[in-house]
């Protein structure tokens, strides 16, 4: 009599052939994914600079006067509650600190991103392009020593 095998595992090439559909999947789906995060982080970045600014005009609106100038990732005096609504001492969304500038790089008031050495010019641009002219060097929104500036009043 002749015996009758029962098979109730995977072979090999079955195995190989899920792992292989399951890498081509990730290689989709994960550059999708970091690009989803690559955009989300810019639009976080952009709303959170529009809080900034309209804080220091409404500051501006009931005192008088801009604060004093500050230092990055500092809440510039008496802004703790007009600053509420967002996390200025913490890192923005795409890198670097906050920064309360008042009579520096040639303006009148700002918000500022700090970054020291580490500048972002390519993500900036970015940023520049959906908010501004899409040039560092003019507009709204511009380059400055050691970060990007989102000028209130020049």
């Amino acid at each position: 009599m002749q015996a009758k095998y029962s098979h109730t595992g995977f072979t090999l090439l079955e195995i190989m052939i899920v792992v292989a559909i399951v890498g081509l999947l990730l290689a989709i789906a994960i550059p999708s994914f970091f690009l989803a995060r690559h955009n989300t982080e810019n639009a976080q970045f952009i709303n959170d600079l529009r809080v900034a600014c309209a804080a220091f005009q409404n500051y501006t609106m009931d005192v008088g006067h801009y604060p004093p100038d500050g230092q990055p990732g500092v809440v510039p005096p008496g802004m703790d509650a007009y600053l509420a609504g967002m996390h200025w001492t913490e890192t923005t969304p795409v890198g670097g600190q906050w920064d309360w500038d008042y009579q520096t790089f040639g303006f009148t008031a700002g918000v500022s991103v700090y970054f020291g050495a580490a500048m972002q010019d390519d993500r900036m641009l970015e940023i520049d392009q959906k908010i501004d002219d899409g040039n560092l060097a003019t507009g709204s929104f511009r380059k400055r020593s050691q970060g990007y500036i989102s000028i209130i009043e020049p």
